[in-house]
């Protein structure tokens, strides 16, 4: 096998991570971190802001994004023990064939994400910049190829963007919420604030979790270089409860302030229009890189290659032309969708690992596994029908149904084996 393709230095797309490539969780906690500072996730925060009073707000957002954050270091733990990604879970929970559906599912969802940053990066910098009008395609054409660069190189790549974006936008995010805080008056102003929208509780949890639970489902691509599971759960939370707590939050403050819910409209507001481009450009990369990054790790196990650099340029082609395109404009609603759909994968994933296999996965190079495990790809339709008509939090009926479905599925298939074997015995 050449250099170009081992699984070191491809970041191991369809093998386990050996112990001795693992990171510190310091390192994975600033790559989670950059992945969760995303623009659109403020939007989510904005809708919610508008909504409830501040103080229901802040109980909102806190629990949208614990249940978020729980999901994915779930997730994160099992990764660590097994130093497998998604994808590769996904194998043992639905089958060698069957895991194509997953790959596809959440590769789809990442690249359409590229997409619409793409697009909002060169759009946001033309109006912003005064730029001609007919810069923007040729900007999605950079931008499209230049975010890609740090995932190109991989998990190292992807790390060195982070130790110098997360504390910029921290201290960007920072100054920007003291003036929005002196804006309205102190705290005994916001508390004042009388809500506009019109949003229930659950409506408003549902889509806190459900706007960035892609990303949680996914966020095994870095947990699986934790060196324990302690230290990916860890991490985890501090990304998902924190990070995309703090961005939520972020949106919600505008959105109460400015009646702006994205953080560049903040700050030219506030009159920090040259921060605000330069807080959307280390914003919108660093969660970029991350989601051609994942959409490169599903593209391998959906095509059995290792070669996730070329596979990553080809996500960043397709998402540099749905940009082009125009997906974007309607991109955003049906990625919420998405989040229906998307957290029963890993609620069967969780119930494969702790009920199916016991904690314990065989060897993927020393097993030989069904083309398509029926039970999880059942539990996986009904978890999601169960989401879809869920008049409750749908992310989480999504999660649990289908945990619980595989579970009964199991038992079910298990005392049917176990009789057929007795009156096979019998004979």
């Amino acid at each position: 096998m050449s250099p170009q393709v081992t699984p070191q230095e491809q970041d191991y797309p369809l093998s386990p991570v050996p112990m001795d490539q693992r990171k510190s969780l310091w390192s994975m906690g600033l790559v989670l971190l950059g992945f969760t500072f995303f623009t659109a996730t403020m939007w989510a925060g904005g809708s919610v802001g508008v909504a409830f009073d501040f103080s229901t707000m802040l109980l909102v957002l806190a629990t949208g994004n614990l249940l978020l954050g729980v999901y994915a270091a779930v997730l994160g733990y099992i990764a660590a023990k097994t130093g497998l990604n998604t994808a590769l879970m996904s194998r043992f929970t639905f089958g060698e064939l069957g895991s194509k559906l997953s790959d596809f599912i959440l590769g789809f969802t990442q690249i359409g994400w590229y997409a619409w940053g793409t697009a909002t990066m060169a759009i946001l910098l033309v109006k912003l910049t005064g730029l001609p009008e007919s810069w923007t395609t040729p900007l999605m054409v950079v931008f499209g190829f230049g975010f890609c660069v740090t995932a190109f190189i991989g998990y190292r790549g992807l790390e060195w963007l982070s130790r110098f974006a997360v504390p910029a936008m921290i201290i960007l995010v920072a100054v920007s919420m003291t003036i929005a805080t002196d804006d309205a008056g102190g705290l005994s102003g916001l508390l004042a604030i009388t809500p506009t929208g019109d949003l229930s509780v659950a409506a408003a949890i549902t889509l806190v979790f459900g706007t960035f639970v892609s990303g949680g489902t996914q966020a095994t691509n870095w947990t699986r270089f934790a060196t324990s599971g302690k230290a990916a759960v860890v991490a985890t939370l501090l990304a998902f409860f924190l990070g995309n707590g703090l961005m939520t939050l972020i949106g919600a403050f505008g959105a109460l302030v400015y009646q702006q819910a994205d953080i560049v409209d903040i700050m030219v507001a506030q009159g920090l229009a040259t921060l605000g481009i330069l807080m959307l450009f280390l914003n919108l990369w660093t969660t970029q890189d991350n989601t051609v990054y994942n959409f490169a790790v599903a593209g391998c196990n959906l095509l059995r290659t290792r070669r996730r650099r070329l596979v990553t340029v080809g996500g960043a082609a397709i998402g540099t032309v749905l940009a082009v395109m125009g997906m974007y404009e309607w991109l955003i609603p049906f990625l919420v969708l998405l989040g229906t759909f998307i957290p029963p994968i890993g609620g069967v994933i969780m119930a494969s690992y702790f009920i199916g296999y016991r904690r314990q996965y065989p060897a993927l190079d020393q097993v030989t596994l069904p083309a398509f495990n029926l039970p999880g790809l059942a539990a996986y339709v009904i978890g999601s029908l169960a989401a879809y008509t869920s008049p409750w939090i749908a992310p989480i009926v999504g999660v649990l149904v289908a945990a619980l479905s595989y579970g009964l599925l199991l038992l079910v298939t298990g005392a049917v084996r176990e009789r057929r074997a007795q009156v096979l015995g019998s004979l």
